[in-house]
């Protein structure tokens, strides 16, 4: 953890990392995100100086990573398609002994309607970001972003905002009217991130052997291309030619981390993709990434890092498997990865019966007893019909 105070004003240019011809890559959006706080343009959300792990970005930059006290900004996809991921991410929080906020007044950051349809303006989207900030700001707590889609378009809002005078008037007259301030955070953090300067942690505190797992890990687009030099990188993982995140963790349980040739590409989803083409989507995820997996490394799992990618990869499998294609790779997140080598229950807490393929397999392989465990989330499911109770609180999920 940092005990270094925090800075008022960013490390000035002669105190930046150089590209290998000499030039700096991108600016630093620090350089402009104090500067406007200066000026008395916005607000900055810092993270507490005793609540940090600082990581290197792709350019050598540092990066904050929050520890406790974060506001969690939850995915639409996730709370709908794949619920595991979110509560996976929260049960992380509380076996780490991690304070966290779970709030009820985000709203969704709809960047569906900005990259798929783009039905919306710049002022209405960063209208939306600032406040989900603004509201993070006044609870007390920092964002830690759960999904990667939400995460890449508040990194290009904050590019917008930090560039454009007239879209940030636009933006603070929306807000005025909300009684909001304009706020924008210091670092803008993905949950990921988090996992990944706890996965000594996680490493601590496992109690499932994954030494016999063979695992590929798919990078989410809209976490290192999307604003490349933000993403975390790692000179000990791939000599820091990949983005160390998903990899890192998978390397600290123990299990066997494979690689594959189209590590780069898509997952398929593609925003406008899975909308207006879903059979290219199906197609890519399955022909151009899974069968590539299957042929290359033939893994016993698939870990991702990201809504859509864990949506496409997972769902995708059973058109192909259809026509008899090599699939059939179980897709699971680094969040519910990490809480099922914890020990965490796989369907009242991970909630693997909501995937698309056939992980039962994967369990077994794990020395996990999912007949049993479906059992037990039957019982569940048993005391929510009879109207015993409205819902499984954490302590039924134990």
């Amino acid at each position: 953890m940092s005990s270094l105070p925090i800075l008022n004003s960013p490390p000035k240019a002669k105190d930046r990392v150089f590209d290998r011809k000499g030039h700096i890559p991108t600016e630093y959006f620090k350089d402009l995100l104090f500067d406007l706080e200066a000026k008395g343009e916005l607000i900055v959300h810092r993270i507490a100086d005793d609540n940090f792990i600082e990581v290197d970005t792709k350019y050598g930059r540092k990066k904050k990573i929050p520890i406790q006290h974060t506001w969690h900004h939850k995915s639409c996809g996730q709370c709908g398609h794949i619920p595991g991921y979110s509560t996976s991410i929260f049960w992380l929080h509380r076996q780490l002994g991690y304070e966290y906020y779970d709030p009820k007044d985000q709203t969704s950051c709809t960047a569906w309607n900005y990259y798929a349809s783009s039905a919306s303006n710049s002022a209405a989207q960063a209208a939306i970001a600032i406040r989900n900030f603004a509201q993070a700001y006044e609870d007390g707590y920092f964002p830690l972003i759960h999904c990667g889609t939400s995460y890449g378009h508040y990194k290009e809002t904050r590019n917008e905002i930090l560039h454009h005078q007239k879209l940030r008037d636009q933006v603070r007259r929306i807000l005025d009217k909300l009684g909001k301030p304009l706020v924008f955070p210091e670092e803008i953090v993905h949950y990921s991130e988090w996992i990944h300067v706890m996965r000594d942690q996680i490493k601590a505190k496992q109690k499932v052997d994954f030494s016999k797992l063979t695992v590929t890990v798919h990078p989410a687009c809209h976490y290192h291309k999307l604003v490349v030099e933000d993403a975390i990188y790692d000179r000990d993982l791939y000599d820091g030619q990949r983005t160390a995140v998903v990899s890192s963790l998978v390397k600290s349980v123990g299990a066997n981390l494979a690689d594959y040739s189209t590590w780069h590409d898509c997952c398929g989803f593609g925003f406008r993709h899975i909308l207006v083409s879903r059979d290219f989507s199906r197609s890519f995820a399955t022909i151009r990434k899974i069968e590539r997996m299957k042929e290359e490394a033939d893994p016993d799992v698939l870990i991702t890092h990201d809504t859509g990618c864990v949506t496409t990869l997972d769902k995708s499998q059973f058109a192909t498997q259809a026509h008899d294609r090599k699939v059939g790779i179980p897709v699971l997140s680094d969040a519910q990865f990490a809480a099922l080598a914890m020990g965490a229950h796989p369907y009242k807490v991970c909630q693997l019966h909501w995937h698309g393929v056939d992980n039962k397999p994967l369990m077994e392989k794990m020395g996990v007893d999912h007949k049993k465990a479906w059992a037990e989330f039957e019982v569940q499911v048993e005391r929510i019909k009879s109207g015993e109770i409205e819902f499984m609180s954490w302590e039924d999920a134990e």
